[in-house]
């Protein structure tokens, strides 16, 4: 084991114990209080994943028993984002009721990149597909989650998937079958 020589002098070291020091990073007053939320944003970009945004587009078609709108028109130009999420692989559970689908997905965004990006926040309705996925899931709750120390805000978003798209169908939606039960061409 090496023995270090201390002859030379210590740098005074401020005391952060009493009042404000230059070493306080979570100065409210500080005008770097963005720069977490930038390196979250940019976190998120390099480490999340490529997601379609389908938006949807609120109509005055709402239904008050069910409510929901009863076409429910999505745009159908994607915008691609970035998000985190955990990809599952459809889980379908034989139940006393049938056959029951648990695969709610939870998406994660930085608020402040999303407003940018689609110059709204997203909101319940919306439809996310996942790059790497053939899915759509459909956004049913969203839930602002903040370190407001920090500066950062995220937007969890919580999705069902969506089973009645056309992407989703094994079979086509438009075939009919003839009188004797195969498909007519």
């Amino acid at each position: 084991m090496k023995n270090f020589k201390t002859n030379t002098k210590q740098l005074n070291i401020p005391d952060i114990d009493i009042g404000d020091s230059e070493l306080n990073l979570f100065d409210p007053d500080n005008p770097d209080i963005n720069l977490f939320n930038l390196i979250d944003d940019e976190n998120i970009r390099l480490s999340g994943s490529k997601l379609y945004l389908y938006k949807y587009i609120q109509s005055e078609d709402f239904d008050p028993v069910y409510m929901e709108s009863r076409n429910k028109p999505i745009s159908k130009t994607p915008i691609v984002l970035h998000g985190h999420y955990s990809p599952k692989a459809i889980d379908e559970n034989l139940t006393q009721f049938g056959i029951e689908l648990t695969n709610d997905q939870v998406f994660t965004f930085n608020k402040s990149y999303i407003e940018q990006k689609i110059n709204r926040a997203i909101i319940p309705g919306d439809i996310i597909k996942p790059q790497f996925q053939n899915m759509k899931y459909e956004i049913f709750q969203v839930v602002e989650d903040s370190f407001e120390s920090y500066g950062v805000y995220h937007l969890v978003c919580f999705a069902k998937l969506l089973r009645d798209s056309e992407d989703i169908q094994d079979t086509p939606l438009l075939d009919v079958t003839d009188d004797l039960g195969g498909y007519s061409e």
